[in-house]
């Protein structure tokens, strides 16, 4: 409650909402399955669209799929151990003190140079399904570390948007 405004009402943390309910369930979908995903593809057909490359895309190729592999194994730790959590299997303090073990070291970089034009599209796809769900983790885990104000974007801008209007019409 704002001591100086006691009609107030303090701001919900909607990223804190979103883990422990129905939303949390959805990114975990996501991200399981896009790892299922990426290992059929990189054992199956993956295998066989790599030999057709030119030397360049086939280093493209394994580097991108090493990188993607990497950050998709972050994500299941991560992923793994908020289920934990939400199903009461852990604390949110153990499970903190395990996530503090999972670097997110593949961040996702920029693409392109010699060979990256000749890629298979399907690993393409991937990289970017990757690198998208990768950044929506690592802004929740940034979020929940404390490194970066929960929902200093959403609620605030509301907000903000509303003492503009305030502002603007003198109430």
């Amino acid at each position: 409650m704002d001591k100086d405004n006691p009609g107030a009402q303090q701001a919900v943390s909607l990223t804190r909402r979103l883990m422990s309910s129905g939303g949390f369930d959805a990114l975990y979908r996501e991200g399981m399955g896009l790892i299922e995903e990426v290992a059929a593809y990189l054992d199956g057909p993956g295998r066989a669209d790599s030999q057709h490359l030119s030397r360049e895309a086939s280093f493209v190729y394994a580097t991108e799929s090493m990188r993607l592999t990497t950050r998709l194994m972050q994500l299941a730790s991560w992923l793994l151990l908020q289920r934990a959590v939400n199903e009461g299997e852990i604390s949110p303090e153990q499970a903190m003190s395990e996530k503090a073990k999972v670097k997110f070291s593949a961040l996702p970089s920029d693409r392109g140079g010699p060979g990256w034009d000749e890629l298979p599209q399907a690993i393409v796809d991937y990289v970017e399904k990757g690198d998208r769900l990768f950044e929506r983790v690592v802004k929740f885990d940034k979020i929940e570390r404390g490194e970066i104000a929960p929902e200093a974007n959403a609620e605030n801008a509301v907000s903000a948007q509303i003492d503009r209007l305030k502002s603007a019409f003198g109430a």
